[in-house]
């Protein structure tokens, strides 16, 4: 997959080809019925169905708010607030910070929000969507009050690392030792505000978008696709602000994202009728088009549970581990655990299933050879995170580039130095801490 991926540049069509090679090797001269088998059941899997339900009405909600005009009155008051292409980067790197319920919801709100500001402003889609996606996954796992952080919670208790109903403590003792997350959050001001240079593919791309194409080549349509050229001339914030703040409230409150979206969209729809800004009609041809720029990211999202389907089915995971677990020293446990989970969650884009296979295989060993837990769970859920942010079809990464209007192979490829530089710094660290403690 990986192999096709930088030969023909494109994502869908390489994890078809690695899962129709993977369903070669399970299922010998079956394996096109074994590859059919597979798809049917990831389209019958309940989270493709949240996850295909959620983006959809992302992509219809930031229609809806382009063609009123809505991110438009917010894209003028932030460009008039923050001074040059560092202000914009750092705004973009707080409201990242700042939205930590779920990754998705971070990544389609900040992109969507930001892009116009940065385009302005000559920064690169590929430096938008690095920002945007560096904030989603790797600030989640650093709050525990978020989606990850009630998952891992959960799965504490269930492999017995914690009690019932004390996971949440547990994981808030383990969030100081969730390395990567801390290094790659840090890294991003350190890049805004030109401290680490710019370097590999995202040097090049800053560079043609100072020449005023700040899109890659074969990135998704613009805001003038979902009407902007159409929108009032004299836009309210309001319909920006008031949307995205029952969105994020929402999904607080309901802790859904999708039921927060859904009662969004409803406002919108209702604030734009009450208004006369749109009619029923460019209503619902907007929240069509804006479902219809997802279609894209989702096949990828399919197609990469059809992977995950696969490795799961070649035992991946469960050989990695087993083959390193001879060389693991007490010392050595964290550093290992981190380097080795994190290839697993980089090739198979399953990230919260590395930590539900890793965890009870990790727990108990760090208990028997008398390793720090929180260090060791932290090393876990270091490697997740990273694999979020790093993988080129994760779920985050897909949707940072969509809502940033990226290509995302350009996206992938241009920010993986700044997370093999992240993953390279925590590693060492993890070292450290594992002689120190």
């Amino acid at each position: 997959m990986l192999l096709l991926a930088l030969v023909t540049r494109r994502t869908f069509e390489s994890l078809i080809g690695g899962t129709l090679v993977g369903c070669l090797l399970t299922s010998g001269f079956g394996f096109f019925s074994a590859f059919t088998d597979s798809m049917l059941s990831v389209m019958k899997d309940e989270t493709v169905g949240w996850i295909t339900l959620v983006v959809g009405l992302f992509g219809a909600l930031i229609a809806l708010l382009v063609r009123c005009g809505g991110t438009l009155a917010f894209g003028e008051r932030v460009g008039a607030l923050v001074r040059g292409r560092t202000g914009a980067l750092l705004a973009t790197w707080f409201m990242g910070l700042v939205i930590f319920l779920d990754d998705y919801l971070s990544a389609l709100a900040v992109g969507s929000s930001m892009q116009r500001v940065t385009d302005r402003l000559r920064v690169s889609r590929e430096m938008l969507a690095y920002i945007v996606n560096t904030t989603a996954g790797p600030v989640s796992v650093l709050v525990p009050l978020s989606t990850w952080g009630f998952y891992v919670a959960g799965l504490l208790e269930g492999v017995g690392a914690a009690p019932s109903g004390g996971g949440l403590a547990l994981y808030g003792s383990v969030i100081p030792y969730v390395v990567y997350g801390w290094v790659a959050v840090l890294v991003v001001p350190l890049v805004a505000a030109g401290l680490l240079p710019v370097f590999g593919p995202m040097r090049k791309a800053e560079r043609r978008a100072r020449d005023g194409e700040v899109a890659p080549p074969e990135s998704p349509a613009s805001d003038v696709a979902f009407g902007a050229d159409k929108a009032p001339s004299n836009p309210r914030l309001s319909n920006f602000v008031v949307p995205v703040g029952v969105l994020i409230g929402a999904s607080w409150v309901l802790n859904d994202a999708l039921k927060g979206v859904m009662v969004a969209v409803a406002l919108t729809i209702v604030l734009l009728l009450a208004q006369r800004l749109l009619s029923f009609k460019e209503i619902s041809e907007s929240f069509f088009l804006g479902f219809q720029s997802m279609v894209y990211p989702l096949g990828i999202v399919v197609g990469s549970f059809g992977l995950r389907n696969v490795n799961e089915d070649l035992g991946l995971t469960q050989f990695v581990i087993e083959s390193v677990q001879p060389i693991m020293s007490g010392a050595l446990l964290p550093a290992v655990t981190f380097v080795t989970l994190s290839l697993i969650a980089f090739a198979t884009g399953s990230f919260w299933g590395v930590y539900a296979v890793s965890l009870p295989i990790i727990v108990p060993l760090a208990q028997s050879m008398g390793v720090s837990l929180p260090l060791s769970i932290g090393a876990v859920v270091s490697a997740g995170a990273f694999g979020s942010n790093a993988c080129f079809y994760g779920d985050a990464t897909v949707l940072s580039a969509q809502a940033s209007g990226c290509n995302l192979f350009a996206h992938a490829w241009s920010q993986l130095p700044y997370a093999v530089l992240a993953a390279a710094v925590s590693t060492s660290i993890y070292v450290v801490l594992g002689y120190l403690l």
